[in-house]
């Protein structure tokens, strides 16, 4: 007598190992802190901008420091706000301390006129010599205006932060700046009366004393387009004059 055959036991699928997810690694986060300072400092340049003269010290603290961000490849969007900022409140402070100058002269010419004495009067039959006014002289009249407006800011802008040739063209066409026109930018360039060597020797002192920058790091600031914008010839008579 034959036994039925036993069934096959087929083994049971093995399960698929469990896939672990792979850990998250947060990408790395540029350095912030030139820009950060920028944004900062621009801030407090801003509120403090109507201040005479230490309203444009803060901003252009705040300017350096946004440019030093930018060469640096920090934060764009701190760095540009910190810049804008400072180059306003250090706008704003010239103009007040304009305005203030304006007004100490004005209320010193009153008191000179009030205690004028005035001189005996001449006989009737003499006949008074006609005053002599002397006349200013008149910066070219054929101009537009501005022109003339255009050339008094870029007057400002070089003999107050020493800027170039170039960073004063675009300051004065920039949407944050001047906005005058591109004619009305170049005759302001064209004719301010600059020393562009001797700015760039100014701004080139400034780096060494305040940064401690090396030469050839100044140099390189001195010419870059994110930078102070000066021509090579202008970089390199400040470099070789800087320690006179």
């Amino acid at each position: 007598m034959t036994t039925p055959d036993a069934p096959l036991s087929v083994p049971a699928p093995a399960s698929p190992a469990p896939v672990q997810p792979a850990p998250f690694e947060p990408s790395p986060k540029k350095p912030s802190g030139f820009a950060l300072a920028a944004l900062l400092v621009g801030i407090g340049a801003f509120l403090v901008g109507l201040v005479p003269i230490f309203g444009a010290l803060v901003g252009i603290a705040g300017i350096v420091l946004g440019i030093f961000a930018l060469n640096k490849g920090q934060s764009k969007g701190m760095a540009v706000t910190g810049i804008v900022l400072a180059g306003l409140a250090v706008i704003a402070s010239i103009g007040a301390t304009a305005g203030i100058g304006a007004v100490v002269n004005s209320a010193n010419t009153s008191q000179t006129e009030e205690v004028v004495i005035p001189e005996a009067i001449e006989p009737a039959d003499e006949a008074e010599e006609p005053a002599v006014v002397e006349e200013e002289a008149e910066v070219d009249p054929a101009a537009p205006v501005e022109y003339l407006s255009a050339l008094t800011q870029a007057a400002m802008y070089s003999d107050t932060l020493f800027m170039s040739k170039v960073a004063i063209y675009d300051q004065l066409v920039s949407e944050y700046g001047g906005k005058f026109s591109k004619e009305a930018a170049q005759y302001a360039v064209d004719n301010v009366d600059a020393d562009w060597n001797a700015n760039a020797l100014e701004k080139a002192k400034t780096y060494q004393n305040e940064l401690s920058m090396s030469p050839e790091a100044v140099r390189d600031q001195l010419t870059s387009k994110y930078g102070e914008k000066f021509t090579k010839d202008e970089a390199a008579y400040a470099i070789e004059h800087i320690n006179d």
